[in-house]
C-alpha cells in the first residue's frame, strides 16, 4: 500500500498500532539489549537496569505475544532463552532512526 493511498485516519491508526506494541519504558530497551546479544533473562535484566524481574517477565510476555520475541526452553540443563524474531528485525530501521533523532534532539535541547 502506497503512502498516497492512506487517509489521515489510517495513518493515525497505524501509528497508534505501532506505538501500542513498542511503547512503554522498557520494550525498546529490552529489544536493544537482545539485539546486542543478551538472550537469558538475567542477562537482559542486568542490561536494562533498574527493571524488576516482574516487569521484565511481563514485558517479555507482551513482546512474545506480539511476535517480536521467541522464547525457547531447553531441557538439560533447564534454561530459557529469548531471541528477537525475524519479524522484530523489521523494527531495526525504525529504532535506528529513533536513536539518530534522539541524539540530534538531545544536542538541540542542550545546545551542544
Amino acid at each position: 500500500m502506497k503512502d498516497k493511498e492512506l487517509t489521515t485516519e489510517q495513518k493515525i491508526k497505524y501509528v497508534q498500532d505501532t506505538l501500542f506494541v513498542i511503547s512503554g519504558k522498557w520494550k525498546l530497551p529490552i529489544l536493544i539489549a537482545m539485539n546486542q546479544g543478551c538472550y537469558r533473562f538475567r542477562d537482559i535484566q542486568r542490561s536494562v537496569l533498574p527493571i524488576t524481574t516482574r516487569v521484565l517477565s511481563r514485558e517479555l510476555k507482551d513482546l512474545e505475544e506480539n511476535k517480536l520475541v521467541i522464547r525457547t526452553v531447553y531441557d538439560a540443563p533447564k534454561t530459557v532463552e529469548y531471541t528477537v524474531s525475524p519479524y522484530c528485525k523489521s523494527l531495526k530501521p525504525l529504532v535506528d532512526e529513533m536513536i539518530k533523532w534522539g541524539q540530534n534532539h538531545r544536542r538541540k535541547i542542550s545546545g551542544k
